[in-house]
């Protein structure tokens, strides 16, 4: 019977804290959702001023990840071409290469390949004819050399030079650095847009958050007198303002996704080249799981701030 009894009792006092919590949970709620009413026009304001701030935080961080990608794909399909010394082979020389660890793969060209391939380009049917004609075979073997990455072609270039039997060591950087200054100029521009229109969000839903502490003074009053906390008088409203952020941030992120279906579409029937940057522009799964998430995060924190600033003073009067 006394264990029947304490399980009893037990399950109540749990009930009753369920019940608490539900009770609770209710009030700020309806209280939320009576600011929220109570707040008419400055809410859109408020929460206008979040979309746009983290439409544009989300488009930039969008743009940054496939600039890094593309940067990445760039620096997987950007081959460095070395020309060997007429009398080196590319026996001697490959497995020189294929040591450093900057190396992803390596494609031998030897000298006669090359010549058969160019005579086939220009026409010619006669391979032994045009090789008399120009005494000898005139071109060298030659090493295609692919990095591991973007950032290590000009040291790998380098080290190539200096091999023994190396002449020339050819690579195309020019793409790679401008796309790297865009990335890094893009970067810098995002955190100045960024920090401008943080700080203007978090001051229009301070101001939206106090005007609708103004409008509610009556009622707070009321309620401080029959004894409940500043805290919990005041929870409502910084609800609210995570409220601010949150709905901005949905709606941020449905312009960025309709921004990205039309794109996607755009670039379907586009030509070889195009087709290649689209591929190096979409996003990896985990990059499409996390944009929302951040945006949804940076607005709540932006409304939570904003929120608490408004109703600092207000509970230390």
């Amino acid at each position: 019977m006394g264990n029947l009894s304490s399980i009893t009792k037990s399950v109540h006092n749990r009930g009753e804290i369920v019940l608490k919590f539900l009770t609770k949970l209710d009030y700020l709620l309806k209280e939320t959702f009576l600011g929220l009413q109570r707040g008419g026009w400055m809410n859109w304001a408020a929460i206008s001023t979040v979309t746009v701030l983290l439409f544009l935080f989300g488009m930039s961080l969008q743009t940054s990840w496939q600039l890094e990608t593309l940067l990445n794909q760039f620096g997987s399909q950007l081959e460095v071409s070395v020309y060997l010394d007429s009398n080196a082979r590319v026996e001697t020389v490959e497995p020189l290469v294929a040591r450093m660890p900057e190396v992803v793969n390596i494609k031998t060209i030897t000298k006669e390949q090359a010549w058969s391939n160019l005579v086939k380009e220009l026409g010619l049917a006669d391979i032994e004819g045009a090789t008399q004609q120009l005494g000898g075979n005139p071109l060298v073997d030659e090493l295609k050399v692919k990095a591991r990455n973007s950032d290590v072609v000009p040291t790998l270039a380098t080290q190539l030079a200096k091999l023994r039997g190396v002449e020339t060591v050819k690579y195309v950087d020019e793409a790679v650095r401008r796309i790297s200054q865009l990335h890094q100029g893009l970067n810098w521009l995002t955190l100045t847009i960024t920090m401008i229109l943080t700080v203007t969000a978090i001051a229009v839903t301070t101001i939206t958050i106090r005007l609708i502490v103004v409008a509610r003074r009556q009622e707070i009053e009321i309620m401080q007198l029959v004894g409940a906390t500043s805290s919990w008088v005041y929870l409502p409203f910084i609800l609210q303002g995570i409220a601010f952020g949150l709905v901005g941030g949905a709606i941020a992120w449905s312009f960025i996704s309709i921004i990205q279906q039309f794109v996607g579409n755009l670039l379907v029937n586009q030509p070889e080249f195009i087709q290649f940057l689209s591929n190096g522009l979409r996003l990896t799964t985990v990059q499409t799981l996390l944009l929302p998430f951040i945006l949804l995060s940076f607005g709540a924190t932006v409304g939570l701030i904003g929120s608490l600033f408004a109703v600092r003073r207000f509970v230390n009067s």
